[in-house]
């Protein structure tokens, strides 16, 4: 008999899903955590970390004039940084790695960001629990490309995750995805330009291929470890009934 695979939980009918949806992230973790930094995430995570439940931004952050979010933030830098810029935006990070939650715990801290909320799993997660037209803006910068084709179905950028993007996004919000590799800017494009719920803003090269203005660039970025330089697809939310 072979090994049991655990199921999911679904919280509202409390069953357990047989069927979980397959891993868009690789390992969790790769060098151990210096005792400094653990002590520090195990001090700050739990006052950073999303509670269960649907997410309420007014309730994490009174007077929040928007909310984004970040999808697989790596190190945390350019959440930070992005935090750091607009002090009147929540900013909700999601990344499964324990190594980058534990840096983007030091980089909030260092900064003294009260506006940066974590989610430390599978943003497909987040996702379900947060309110329609919730976000006005949402980051999937430098995901995990799986290159090889028989791994392309755990790419994060799937139908079914479009769709849910499209529901948590406000009309005219935006999303940008970013990668070095690719295929996967071609996979990304053709499944986003596929949802009538989001309009590709490029109208020149070079609006994919130099870095937007807001942009942050990562030390990860920096390594060019894809097979091609950085492309940024820049999208709309349109107004569409979901």
């Amino acid at each position: 008999m072979g090994a049991h695979r655990p199921g999911r939980r679904n919280p509202e009918a409390g069953l357990t899903d047989p069927h979980p949806p397959l891993r868009s992230y690789g390992r969790l973790k790769s060098r151990p955590i210096k005792p400094r930094q653990a002590a520090l995430v195990e001090a700050r995570l739990p006052q950073l970390r999303i509670p269960p439940g649907p997410v309420d931004a007014l309730a994490l952050m009174p007077g929040a004039r928007e909310t984004w979010l970040e999808i697989g933030f790596g190190g945390g830098e350019h959440m930070a940084a992005q935090a750091a810029r607009r002090p009147d935006v929540l900013v909700l990070g999601a990344e499964p790695f324990t190594n980058g939650v534990a840096s983007a715990v030091r980089h909030i801290d260092e900064q003294g960001l009260g506006n940066v909320r974590l989610h430390d799993g599978d943003v497909r997660e987040l996702l379900g629990r947060l309110p329609d037209g919730s976000l006005a803006r949402v980051f999937i910068l430098f995901p995990d490309p799986w290159p090889k084709a028989r791994h392309h179905k755990r790419r994060l950028i799937q139908p079914e995750t479009v769709a849910e993007l499209a529901r948590v996004l406000r009309p005219g919000g935006s999303l940008r995805f970013a990668s070095d590799w690719a295929d996967y800017v071609d996979w990304a494009l053709a499944r986003l330009s596929a949802d009538p719920a989001f309009d590709w803003t490029a109208e020149r090269a070079d609006d994919w291929r130099a870095p937007p203005a807001d942009h942050v660039t990562t030390r990860y970025e920096e390594k060019r470890l894809g097979d091609c330089a950085p492309v940024f697809l820049d999208f709309v939310r349109v107004p569409f009934p979901r």
